[in-house]
């Protein structure tokens, strides 16, 4: 039977994207990439591409993208200095997918421990552990976003019968705060601790981080035991996507043969998105190492730029050394509204990205900067 949309359906489709088109033109507020286009990667809609299994095990069903997908995962194992020969992952639907998959692997190895994380982490970390029904304290936020460390060590100590899992932040939501792994690190060393878990959310800042000079202490040779990146943030997709390496080693301790599919089951989901791991192989392919880079130099650029007329103009802006988020006093809530402002607790942010023309931010600004004026 041939789909066919009636007239009024039609006229729907074209609403709709006429609203989006132009929503799409005005957010500044949430990390988020748009400048790309995958129009080579069209023809495979036509296919019900499913990566079910294991990324790197053959299986029954052939109509997926797991050829890709490997070289996706190897690609990011580099850039995050995984340990070689031991490590996998897989691309998710998103980083709360990959923050589950982290916390997962910690609650099989240390099915008695304790999740520590800072007052300034995701939302959604919360809902997971609720999920995976495990403890957890928050601890206290510095000043910048970033994790207490008196507070955490002083936190440790007190439950040091329950193996640490720590929930570390490489950008948190609003101010791009980087927890320190070395840190964290010397934190079990000077207690004397040695079953932990580290695992890294770099949902926007773990694709910016490998590229910044000095480098932050976030990944694997930091100490991480999992990460966790979005594909939707800083890479650009037009669906939401992410990736989770993790340890090998730690890998079969969830891992189970599903003769059904011919593969084993060591991901969360059962059928998987075969089309996002097109979309990260080709902007990895079209852009390689460099491209990245590039892409990290002109968002610092913009941050720069827009932390400078924020301060000429008398606006009490800050940001994180090295972040391409830039944080002031929130406006008010007409121009919340009208730029698609993340805004909480009395700030909100502008998050540079590399697809945020200056005309864009000149234009905000100049809404921005009286409003904020007002609300003082």
């Amino acid at each position: 039977m041939e789909r066919k949309l009636s007239n009024t359906d039609k006229k729907k489709l074209d609403v709709l994207y006429n609203a989006i088109q132009n929503n799409a033109e005005n957010f500044i507020g949430y990390p988020v990439s748009k400048d790309f286009n995958y129009e080579e990667l069209f023809r495979f809609l036509k296919f019900p591409l499913n990566n079910l299994g294991d990324p790197f095990m053959p299986s029954t069903w052939k109509v997926d993208s797991r050829e890709m997908e490997r070289e996706v995962i190897e690609f990011m194992a580099d850039l995050l200095h995984a340990p070689k020969d031991n490590w996998w992952g897989y691309v998710t639907n998103g980083g709360s997918e990959g923050n589950m998959y982290g916390l997962y692997l910690a609650r099989e190895l240390y099915p008695k421990g304790m999740v520590y994380f800072s007052q300034d982490t995701h939302y959604s970390v919360n809902k997971n552990l609720r999920i995976l029904n495990m403890q957890r304290v928050v601890i206290k936020s510095q000043q910048n976003g970033e994790i207490n460390y008196d507070d955490l060590k002083e936190t440790i100590a007190r439950n040091r019968h329950m193996p640490p899992i720590i929930f570390a932040n490489i950008g948190t939501t609003m101010r791009e705060a980087k927890d320190d792994l070395v840190k964290i690190k010397a934190i079990m060393d000077d207690l004397a601790i040695e079953d932990y878990y580290i695992h890294a959310d770099g949902a926007l800042s773990g694709m910016i981080s490998p590229f910044l000079e000095p480098k932050p202490n976030f990944d694997f040779v930091d100490g991480a035991d999992s990460m966790s990146i979005s594909g939707h943030k800083f890479l650009g997709s037009p669906i939401p996507s992410g990736v989770v390496i993790a340890k090998k080693n730690n890998i079969d301790r969830i891992s189970k043969s599903i003769a059904y599919i011919g593969s084993d089951d060591t991901t969360i989901p059962g059928s998987r998105n075969g089309f996002s791991p097109l979309v990260w192989w080709y902007a990895i392919k079209t852009l390689g190492k460099e491209g990245l880079k590039a892409r990290v130099e002109d968002s610092l650029k913009k941050a720069d730029y827009t932390w400078q007329k924020l301060m000429m103009n008398g606006i009490e802006a800050w940001r994180n050394p090295n972040s391409i988020t830039v944080v002031l006093p929130a406006p008010e809530q007409e121009i919340v509204e009208k730029w698609q402002l993340a805004t909480e607790k009395g700030i909100t942010h502008f998050i540079l990205m590399p697809n945020t023309p200056y005309e864009t931010i000149d234009a905000i600004l100049k809404d921005v900067i009286p409003s904020v004026k007002r609300m003082k």
